[in-house]
């Protein structure tokens, strides 16, 4: 692993957002990047991008629900770019709902990809990050930390994520493997309108979260995509099992 040249990071969640801005951080440090989401259309909008770049880039449309999948993804990163040194997971989605209002079928989908999928594509990538010695980044949330009313499924599902880090970086330390997680406050992405906000209610919400976050703002993705690579990095050698809030102080606030 002497220069980024020869590395490659697999990056789910890469059509949008915070994965895409992994991706093209770690591109921009020379990284081969190998692309995993559901839109093939977006995955190659942000794969010719880095190639304009000068950078390498694999588009692999999957749907991380799915093991065939995230098996093939795994697969055509390793056939393609020689190998895995950095997985980041980046894919989730949120939604609204109390003990009440959530229905079983929506907890359970916000489960299998929130947190199924990343345990699943960490089992499969890591024969490979074993041989490289290499690190998982898993995008985790401050409610992952703290909790939040009227987003359960989505702060137990984060709060899996962020105790599944902690254990993975026990049992893998021996095989030189760290694995770590970013805990987001509110960023700028599709995540809420996805999750059912509308234009006006989102930009709403964006001023509310202003008052929420003790730094009076929001955060950007690029933010966020400059934590992962720093912890993907050798500079983070030491460092495994974290959970990192990067949340304009939001995890030091009461519910408000």
């Amino acid at each position: 692993m002497d220069g980024t040249g020869d590395r490659v990071a697999l990056i789910t969640g890469a059509s949008s957002g915070i994965g895409r801005a992994a991706a093209r951080k770690f591109a921009a440090q020379g990284y081969k990047v190998a692309l995993v989401a559901r839109s093939q259309e977006r995955l190659e909008e942000t794969a010719a991008e880095i190639q304009l770049g000068g950078g390498q880039a694999l588009a692999l449309a999957a749907d991380v629900t799915l093991e065939a999948d995230i098996e093939r993804a795994v697969r055509e990163t390793v056939m393609t770019l020689g190998g895995i040194d950095v997985l980041v997971n980046a894919a989730g989605i949120i939604s609204s709902g109390t003990i009440e209002s959530t229905q079983l079928a929506d907890w359970d989908y916000m489960m299998n990809l929130n947190v199924r999928a990343p345990f699943y594509t960490i089992q499969c990538a890591l024969p490979h990050l074993t041989a490289r010695e290499g690190s998982v980044v898993n995008v985790s949330s401050v409610t992952g930390i703290r909790a939040f009313p009227g987003v359960l499924s989505y702060c137990v599902s984060k709060a899996g994520v962020s105790q599944m880090t902690r254990c993975l970086a026990l049992e893998l330390a021996s095989a030189g493997v760290r694995v770590n997680a970013v805990c987001p406050g509110v960023v700028v992405t599709e995540l809420h309108r996805r999750g059912g906000m509308d234009e006006g209610a989102y930009a709403a919400f964006l001023e509310h979260s202003k008052s929420t976050h003790p730094m009076g703002r929001v955060g950007q993705p690029e933010e966020v995509a400059d934590l992962i690579y720093f912890l993907a990095s050798p500079e983070a050698g030491w460092i495994t099992g974290a959970n990192i809030p990067i949340d304009g102080g939001r995890a030091q606030t009461c519910a408000r």
